[in-house]
């Protein structure tokens, strides 16, 4: 699923928001989202999962497609742990 169709399957139901609310107020928990992360904070969604940031370290690693060492410095990146009631949605049988 991608952004345009959750806002479409909200709008649908809930037929009493107008399609562009329903936009703002998807754009809005995702730029929430976006500005803790930056900020260094961890968003949790009871049920649904975490994201956090993880650091990683600076390395050497290999092109694949030349075979040289290339370094690669350090940085942060966005990292999403599933929650409890998700993972076990999504392991019924």
């Amino acid at each position: 699923m991608i952004k345009s169709d959750l806002i479409k399957k909200l709008a649908e139901d809930n037929p009493h928001l107008y399609y562009r609310d329903v936009e703002k107020i998807v754009g809005t928990i995702f730029d929430e989202i976006i500005i803790a992360l930056e900020n260094g904070n961890r968003v949790e969604l009871r049920g649904f999962g975490a994201f956090s940031t993880k650091d990683r370290r600076a390395r050497r690693a290999r092109n694949p497609k030349t075979g040289s060492d290339v370094d690669v410095n350090q940085k942060t990146v966005p990292f999403f742990k599933c929650g409890k009631g998700l993972r076990q949605k999504l392991n019924e049988a």
